[in-house]
């Protein structure tokens, strides 16, 4: 039995029943989480825990196991400890604002078993836990419009979703997103994606990916190079309030 979850739904006054009704499953699916392993996708965690007024890890522990690659491990402490992220995308939707049916979008053609799948989307919605903590980090993302653009596998809804879910993310006081629209020519963002990440000690870390590899920044040379190419792309970029109608109108077209 996982005691945790049935603590939380007894303090709750929540039954199988009402529980499953405010989540939007059936009343046996809800029941079954009091079991021990029986762990509900991403999605459904969070809302159980709001109803419950519960931290997901609080009710199922285990989804702290690490499930990131090795390699990733050091960002994701990086990113953890981070104060403010500055976070130029050229290509994708960033990791901390995808939702579950786009981050599995990106794995899609790799050479992956459906656990290493599973893995693998699991631990980047962990990462966007940051996002929802008391002390979030302030989080700025600049994207080319083309990524709001971009099909994913011919699925319109899966786009309408993700594009409606950045709309919703950049309401959030602590996270702003503008768009370069695609009326820009060339300008430095063409160069690929990157992440600047502040600390609370004042320094600053820099990570760029690239087909093989990701990149730690930290020459302070290299991180200040990032730092100016941010604010040329930053300059091309629509106002915040201009941003959100662009991608709502993105979201409107996937329709």
């Amino acid at each position: 039995m996982n005691r945790a979850v049935v603590t939380a739904m007894t303090e709750a006054g929540e039954t199988a029943d009402t529980l499953a009704a405010q989540v939007g499953v059936d009343p046996k699916t809800a029941a079954r989480w009091a079991s021990h392993g029986r762990i509900p996708r991403p999605q459904t965690r969070r809302r159980v825990a709001a109803v419950l007024g519960r931290e997901v890890t609080e009710l199922w522990p285990d989804v702290l196991k690490r499930r990131e690659p090795a390699w990733f491990r050091r960002w994701v402490d990086i990113e953890r400890e981070a104060v403010a992220l500055r976070w130029f995308e050229l290509t994708w939707v960033p990791g901390l604002l995808q939702t579950e049916a786009y981050a599995r979008a990106t794995l899609a053609g790799e050479k992956l078993t459906t656990d290493d799948v599973g893995r693998l989307v699991e631990a980047r919605l962990q990462r966007q836990a940051i996002l929802r903590r008391d002390n979030p980090p302030m989080l700025v993302v600049v994207l080319d419009e083309l990524v709001l653009r971009r099909s994913a596998y011919g699925d319109r809804a899966l786009m309408r979703e993700q594009c409606e879910h950045l709309v919703a993310c950049g309401t959030h006081p602590t996270t702003t997103i503008h768009v370069v629209p695609a009326s820009v020519g060339m300008y430095p963002g063409l160069g690929g994606p990157f992440i600047l990440a502040e600390l609370d000690d004042g320094s600053v870390l820099g990570h760029a990916d690239s087909q093989t590899e990701a990149k730690i920044i930290d020459n302070p040379a290299d991180v200040a190079t990032l730092g100016r190419r941010w604010e040329r792309i930053r300059g091309e970029a629509l106002s915040r309030t201009q941003s959100l109608e662009l991608i709502g109108e993105a979201a409107a077209s996937w329709t």
